[in-house]
């Protein structure tokens, strides 16, 4: 601690000074700069008065009030009680103790522990208590200590602090947080930012047809454009280069205020607080783990101001709330622009992102509709169908359990064959083909929308820039190779310690325990519905009551739908912690390998719960269930359940929609809107109504801040996104009108989030970002499974095949009449196994000695009897050789479509090729201006701070 003041942070020009033995030890220094005591008389902040600690230097507050800038309402935007410096960060804490013993320094506080300790507790206290408060007191000490020397490291890095504690949120301490110019400057050349130049050139939108196209497309969409500045197309565009403070004469600094706006403001602070150490608790490494060990309580950045009210100003977050989050604007475009400038780009990304899928899932539901349409208006023609409601063919069925079931007519399935033909039919296999080819062109819209992003937003060279950005390790990862270098008796250097695989075996061995002991879990839950539809079928088969008799089978299926609905969202949530816990055991090195890590574990295990289900149900129900006579059974005496006599394409369909359903309006939204709320009337209940409305009036913005959620991260959103897709392009044969409903969805998902992100939440850091990273990675390979489960599913789970090898093999007039008592076998019923014939064999009023079932087996009189036909063989065949060929083709057509699109438009390509040549163009006018002001004897401008001679 410095006794008579604070220090700022100076730049160096020459040679590096030092700054203290524990400045050195306790926070990271970059090379290029150094930190240079300057001792400020007259400032004691334990000399100041009331709740709120002076930490900032007097010097530089007069400096600002120097200017001509007029001070800002704090009531009214994220400003210091001054009204001049904007409020960056804001870190909060726990106040428990009167703020007069909190007014100690650390040396009385120590001293003052050491005597309470040495003194015996009074006779009449409980010892037991006077040592747990002595403990509590001991903590909250140490976490004031921790916190003294953290603000002391972020003073010497230049930050300016103001504090207040318990004013009007009792129990809640803050520390705002405000980075002077110097210091924007000084990061910003690190982070290699890249900001506009005072240099502007024309932007060509290519040739003058395509010129005059995009013209009249503004036109006929100017109504669907957001009322926001920043969504205009502009004809010029200023160059941009990557911040330096020896090069400040490119940039236009007329305005320093305005030069960094609040995103990088505190994305600069953040970059700050990350880095910076605290050396009194072991292993400290960060604010991350400062707010881990309770240290500090919450952190973030503010947003720019209030919404709504008579006093609110316009700002960002305002217009934000007018043309972005309002369910009244739904059928207008995204300000992309503003949500980038406002949030960053990885959030910018995420909407752009949503936005292109939720406009390519407009053509794809016009096609499904179509589909289902053809469904309906051929539903009357459809041979298969009428044959089985015309009563006159007479079919008996075999039971379709044991016992309790009895024999049933075939005429009675009319309702769900004549509704099956509404999914399965000749339209659904174009379908699937629309479907996979639809895929890959979303895929190459956003690729080329996101390249035009990136030009638009400076990010084409973002890679480079970010190189050692990406690399900067993880506080647990630091914390465990500490802890490696001081089990070793000789401790290597630093930078030569890491985790090897060899350290991380017990947490691998243990995450592939886990996932396949998770995966088992969830094949066992759906073998458990399973076992329902197949126990309650009976059950409703042996009731005596005639209205549970009635529709057996779509009692069943509903209510087996809903279970796996209920059991799949409340596994979503135990899976997604499981995968945290175990990507958190793993130990990741950087942030982005923590994040992509997580993704892939959490999506794995989701993937898994929301399809495993529908996979069962499309190839598997019904297929191993053996034959009348010799049934497969499980758990001792349930038959295996089979499917109805049009297939399992009409259960697949009923679980797809209620599963889409459900999981949209009841997981997303109502979760999303619901729990939000719930939890902000939680965080205010704590205080009085009265009081409640009186603070509302005199808040401040950090104050209203801390009563909205946290920012949880861009996963769920995107996660929920990634299983909607798979929805829609997986199974997309046996449901065409999934793209219908995801559309629906998304119309109200974009201004439910927009919504979440301006009003409910605090404001995330921003976070630059050249893509959707592995989420893209995701999408390319479900877009290639969807081929072929596609496949698949026409060929195996609906009669789209059998249809056809009947038709051009079997049928005598090449139509389709016979066609499902071809499908049907013949059983002789005194092959039945002994107590398993039905009970009630007189049910249909006459004695049965044959019946029916859907298979393609010999007839009992046959040499070999219920063994599988020629023909079984032959469909086999067919579909065999229908997927290989439907797979190769939709595949071969993706790639030629990838192939026909560039990735990169034209005319983004020659922006980018004009912007390096005039980069260079730029520097050379400048060498040749100081060549020509030397030659005439007037010395060029120095920069405001130069670079340390080591770094020249």
């Amino acid at each position: 601690m410095h006794p008579a003041g604070e220090k700022l942070l100076g730049f160096n020009s020459t040679e590096e000074q030092p700054s203290g033995p524990r400045g050195q030890d306790s926070m990271w220094r970059n090379e290029k700069y150094e930190t240079v005591p300057l001792d400020v008389k007259g400032i004691d902040e334990d000399n100041s008065k009331g709740t709120r600690d002076s930490l900032y230097p007097q010097a530089a507050l007069r400096k600002a009030q120097q200017g001509n800038e007029r001070p800002k309402d704090p009531k009214l935007w994220p400003y210091f009680q001054d009204g001049l410096r904007r409020i960056d960060y804001v870190l909060t804490y726990h106040v428990q103790k009167p703020q007069s013993t909190r007014k100690l320094s650390a040396k009385s506080c120590l001293c003052f522990k050491f005597r309470r300790e040495q003194s015996s507790p009074p006779a009449h206290e409980d010892p037991e208590l006077a040592a747990q408060e002595q403990r509590l007191d001991y903590h909250e000490d140490d976490q004031r200590l921790r916190r003294e020397e953290f603000e002391e490291n972020l003073r010497e890095m230049g930050l300016e602090m103001e504090r207040e504690e318990g004013n009007k949120i009792p129990g809640v301490g803050f520390l705002k947080i405000h980075a002077p110019w110097e210091v924007l400057c000084r990061e910003a050349e690190f982070m290699k930012l890249k900001m506009p130049t005072f240099k502007k050139y024309k932007v060509s939108h290519g040739s003058s047809i395509v010129e005059k196209v995009n013209m009249f497309v503004q036109k006929v969409t100017a109504t669907l454009q957001p009322k926001v500045g920043e969504n205009r197309v502009e004809n010029e565009k200023y160059l941009s280069y990557p911040f330096s403070r020896e090069k400040q004469h490119l940039f236009d600094l007329s305005d320093r205020n305005s030069f960094f706006d609040s995103k990088t403001r505190s994305s600069i602070v953040y970059e700050i607080l990350k880095r910076t150490k605290c050396t009194r608790a072991k292993y400290i490494m960060g604010i991350s783990s400062l707010l881990g060990s309770g240290v500090y309580t919450e952190a973030y950045p503010l947003h720019d101001g209030d919404i709504d009210g008579i006093n609110a100003e316009a700002n960002d977050r305002k217009i934000l709330c007018e043309e972005w989050a309002s369910y009244s604007i739904f059928y207008k475009y995204q300000p992309i622009g503003l949500i980038r400038k406002y949030f960053g780009e990885k959030v910018g990304l995420y909407f752009a992102w949503l936005g292109v899928y939720t406009q390519m899932l407009i053509p794809a539901a016009i096609v499904g509709v179509i589909v289902f349409l053809y469904g309906c208006v051929t539903v009357e023609d459809n041979i298969p169908s009428m044959e089985v409601c015309d009563e006159r063919n007479n079919i008996t069925m075999c039971p379709i359990c044991d016992r309790v079931c009895s024999y049933w007519k075939l005429v009675t399935a009319c309702g769900t064959a004549r509704a099956s033909h509404l999914f399965d039919n000749a339209a659904t296999v174009f379908f699937a083909i629309f479907m996979a080819l639809w895929a890959t062109m979303f895929m190459e819209h956003w690729k080329r929308r996101q390249m035009r992003l990136n030009y638009i937003w400076d990010l084409t060279s973002f890679e480079d820039a970010e190189g050692k950005q990406k690399s900067q390790p993880r506080a647990e990862y630091e914390f465990h190779v500490m802890k490696k270098s001081l089990k070793k008796e000789k401790p290597p250097k630093e930078e030569n310690v890491k985790l090897t695989c060899r350290d991380r075996m017990p947490a691998y061995m243990t995450i592939i325990v886990m996932m396949v002991f998770l995966i088992c879990v969830t094949l066992a839950i759906v073998f458990g519905v399973v076992l329902y539809r197949v126990s309650i079928m009976t059950a409703l088969h042996m009731s005596s009551t005639p209205s549970f008799r009635t529709n057996i089978r779509a009692t069943v299926k509903t209510t087996a739908a809903i279970i796996n609905l209920i059991i799949i969202i409340i596994m979503d949530e135990v899976y997604g912690a499981i995968a945290r816990w175990l990507t958190i055991m793993e130990v990741p090195k950087t942030d982005k390998s923590f994040e992509e890590r997580l993704i892939f574990k959490t999506f794995i295990l989701k993937f898994a719960n929301a399809f495993t289900p529908i996979v069962y149900l499309a190839f598997f129900r019904g297929r191993i269930i053996g034959r009348p006579g010799k049934y497969i059974y499980v758990m001792g005496s349930y038959r295996m359940e089979e499917c109805a006599h049009a297939g399992c394409l009409m259960e697949l369909c009923i679980q797809l929609c209620i599963t889409m359903l459900g999981k949209q309006l009841i997981q997303n939204n109502l979760f999303e809107i619901g729990v939000p709320k719930l939890k902000k009337m939680l965080r205010q209940r704590k205080i009085d109504k009265k009081h409640q409305e009186e603070l509302d009036k005199t808040l401040h913005r950090h104050e209203k801040d801390h009563f909205l959620g946290p920012f949880v991260g861009l996963n769920p959103e995107y996660m929920e996104m990634i299983i909607q897709f798979g929805m829609v392009t997986l199974f997309v044969a046996s449901f065409p009108l999934a793209p219908l409903f995801a559309l629906l969805n998304n119309i109200i998902e974009i201004r439910l989030d927009a919504k979440k992100f301006v009003t409910e939440l605090r404001r995330p850091i921003a976070v630059r970002a050249k893509d959707i990273g592995i989420w893209y990675t995701l999408l390319r390979g479900l877009s290639k499974v969807a081929v072929i489960v596609n496949a698949f599913v026409i060929s195996f789970t609906s009669d789209f095949i059998p249809r056809l090898v009947y038709q051009y093999m079997y049928s005598p007039d090449g139509t389709l009449h016979g066609f499902v008592n071809h499908t049907l076998s013949y059983f002789n019923v005194s092959h039945f196994q002994p107590g398993t014939e039905p009970t009630e064999s007189m049910h249909l009023g006459y004695k049965v000695e044959v019946c029916r079932y859907k298979d393609y087996r010999d007839p009992p009189w046959s040499d070999t009897p219920y063994e599988f036909s020629r023909q079984f063989w032959a469909i086999l065949a067919a579909r065999l050789a229908f997927v290989i060929v439907f797979q190769n083709v939709v595949m071969l057509m993706s790639d030629f479509v990838d192939w026909l699109i560039p990735d990169i438009p034209k005319d983004i390509s020659i922006q980018i090729h004009n912007e390096r040549n005039l980069i260079v163009e730029l520097f050379m006018k400048q060498e040749q201006g100081k060549k020509y002001r030397n030659t005439i004897g007037d010395p060029s401008p120095q920069p405001l701070r130069s670079r340390p001679s080591s770094q020249a």
